[in-house]
């Protein structure tokens, strides 16, 4: 008699660890990581009398904790389901009788993974040598906040891993990632913008993301222009997603 083994989570978590014990043999990727927000916020906010008020250091942490979810999810997943598509052991992977969920959920988790380790250093650099405060009533919605804002990057990833080559993922990742950071108010507060910069940064949805943070860490409320161009850019990255999945599926193993 034959046993039919159900693939469950504990697949899911295999895979994952598989890929964070392959980067970590990296390590100046991880480094570079992992320090690269926190730097940016040692260069371009403490030396700024703003890190010493609490609103607006609280606002500057919480943007470049942010940075760094953007670039653990659209680097690590972009550029690594591209990269793992190229290699013989991903055609392997899918022969097996394991569902899609389960490789797509380990990558998820490495990207997660890298992102909690690009936050950290900052959220240290900041409780130090800034003013940030965070009541900790708010840290929940903050958590929760945090992970839907990550999530049209997470399918922004999985899009141009699944549609492109490695060659041609990382330097689309890298025009994607600068101007989102930028243009959503990442590297600088909004409140600095020009007036014609203002309406493109509300359609952008790391300006989304950035609002729906502060606002749930006690900032004023996002515009609704900004909230609902947030919606629609997780909806429509969500549908990109599925449909390269299942597109790269049917050109390689029809």
């Amino acid at each position: 008699m034959t046993v039919a083994v159900r693939p469950g989570p504990a697949l899911a978590v295999a895979h994952a660890r598989y890929l964070i014990l392959e980067q970590l043999r990296v390590p100046i990727a991880v480094l570079s990581t992992a320090l690269f927000p926190a730097l940016s916020l040692v260069f371009f906010v403490l030396p700024f009398d703003y890190a010493r008020r609490p609103d607006a250091a609280t606002a500057a942490v919480a943007q470049l904790v942010l940075f760094g979810v953007l670039t653990g999810f659209l680097f690590t997943i972009g550029v690594g389901v591209a990269d793992d598509r190229q290699k013989p052991w991903d055609p392997y992977l899918r022969t097996l009788p394991a569902p899609a969920w389960v490789r797509i959920a380990g990558r998820v988790v490495l990207g997660g993974f890298f992102a909690l380790l690009s936050l950290l250093p900052v959220l240290v650099v900041g409780a130090v040598f800034t003013a940030a405060t965070v009541p900790p009533v708010r840290l929940l919605p903050a958590i929760g906040t945090l992970v839907l804002a990550g999530l049209p990057f997470l399918f922004g990833g999985l899009t141009i891993g699944y549609l492109l080559p490695p060659k041609a993922a990382l330097p689309v990742v890298q025009l994607v990632f600068f101007p989102m950071a930028f243009g959503g108010g990442l590297l600088l507060p909004p409140e600095l913008f020009p007036g014609w910069l203002q309406p493109i940064s509300m359609l952008l949805p790391s300006r989304g993301a950035r609002d729906l943070l502060i606002w749930a860490l006690g900032g004023p409320s996002p515009a609704t222009l900004t909230v609902v161009a947030f919606g629609v850019w997780t909806v429509g990255t969500a549908l990109l997603a599925g449909w390269a999945y299942r597109r790269d599926e049917g050109n390689r193993f029809r």
